[in-house]
């Protein structure tokens, strides 16, 4: 089978970059032949400011990635892409995730599905943060393909009010660095440290996080990743709440090769998100050996088993989250959670994944899919 993916992939960073790029090593282990295109241009870096920053070196095995030119902002890339997507694929995969990519990724969608079948992975169906016409731009998309997977059942539920095409939830498989574990063992002593790791972004809840923190007397705070938001606001609230000598922020991307000694000097991952999708940090966590403390929103439920190798809270409520952050710290809790921890089970997750793509393309993973025939 040829198989076009076209979404994130090196040098670009974060988890969508390597979701693209493990589909295809998988794809290809399969014996179908994978071209993969990326962006040379992914959006305006007010909006992306990881655009301004691409990786030097990847975080994982590379898959070789066609590096013609593809801006979210040039309709003539647009259409040259689709146009070669059209005559060398029979199934195009699109790897969407910001409402500012959906016009290009329509025009390469309604190219090639005059010979190929063409399934979006919506890796974001509800937007983090709206913005006026996100709404239409999806719709645009979604009902300019001719299959959707989504990571969730909410999102598969908000696409309903977008689309009529189809949509199939698959769980979001892990796609992790390749880095080494270094898991603390169970019975270390704990640290009374705390982390909260990736963008910082308004619907993750750090404030929430920050306010929780002052309920929980001798605990420190690290925050490490990129501001998403004025770092200002942060500083002034940890400031304001008298936490200055407990809040620690690092707020910068940190290298894959750097999370494993990360991750080792903490007790636990805390995601305190007001709303989510699918996310894999409880997969990266588990894997270095980590508990997580999480809200029940996005995929967390499903990835955090609540008082064995994590513990799940009310979103938005900073009386809750102390609760379960304090039950971290009581007699023999973190050693229990440690010991439930297991890393993750690549490779069942990733067969139902590809398995649900197949079935959305029309396909058994052997036979040619039927041209759509319009572009409607």
């Amino acid at each position: 089978m040829r198989v076009t993916l076209i979404g994130p992939a090196f040098p670009w960073r974060g988890g969508i970059p390597l979701l693209t790029n493990e589909l295809a090593h998988r794809l290809a282990a399969r014996g179908h032949a994978v071209r993969v295109r990326t962006w040379t241009h992914q959006g305006p870096a007010r909006l992306l400011p990881a655009q301004l920053h691409p990786l030097a070196t990847p975080e994982a095995e590379v898959y070789p990635t066609l590096r013609e030119p593809l801006s979210w902002r040039n309709p003539l890339t647009w259409a040259r892409t689709g146009r070669v997507a059209a005559a060398e694929s029979d199934v195009v995969v699109l790897v969407y995730y910001v409402p500012f990519q959906a016009p290009a990724l329509a025009a390469i969608a309604r190219a090639a599905r005059r010979t190929a079948r063409v399934v979006v992975i919506c890796a974001n169906a509800v937007p983090h943060e709206r913005l006026p016409g996100d709404r239409l731009l999806m719709s645009w998309l979604m009902r300019s393909a001719d299959a959707v997977l989504v990571h969730t059942g909410a999102e598969r539920e908000a696409l309903r009010r977008l689309t009529d095409r189809p949509a199939a939830v698959a769980a979001l498989p892990p796609h992790l660095p390749a880095t080494p574990r270094c898991p603390a063992a169970a019975d270390a002593p704990p640290r009374r440290r705390l982390l909260f790791f990736g963008k910082v972004r308004p619907y993750k809840g750090v404030d929430v996080l920050l306010r929780a923190l002052t309920l929980l007397p001798g605990v420190e705070l690290a925050i490490v990743g990129e501001f998403y938001t004025d770092r200002a606001e942060l500083d002034a609230l940890v400031a304001e709440l008298g936490l200055a000598d407990r809040v620690h922020v690092t707020p910068d991307y940190l290298p894959a090769e750097r999370i494993p000694q990360l991750f080792a000097g903490f007790d636990a991952l805390v995601l305190p998100y007001r709303t989510a999708t699918a996310s894999q940090l409880v997969a990266l966590a588990h894997h270095h050996g980590l508990p997580v403390v999480a809200t029940r929103v996005g995929n967390f439920p499903e990835t955090v088993r609540d008082g064995v190798d994590g513990l799940l809270c009310a979103p938005g409520d900073v009386v809750d989250l102390a609760r379960a952050l304090r039950s971290l710290y009581e007699p023999g809790r973190l050693a229990a959670l440690r010991a439930g921890v297991r890393p993750p089970d690549s490779e069942p997750a990733w067969n139902a994944y590809i398995a649900a793509l197949w079935n959305l393309a029309g396909l058994d993973g052997e036979r040619a899919p039927s041209p759509s025939g319009t572009t409607g």
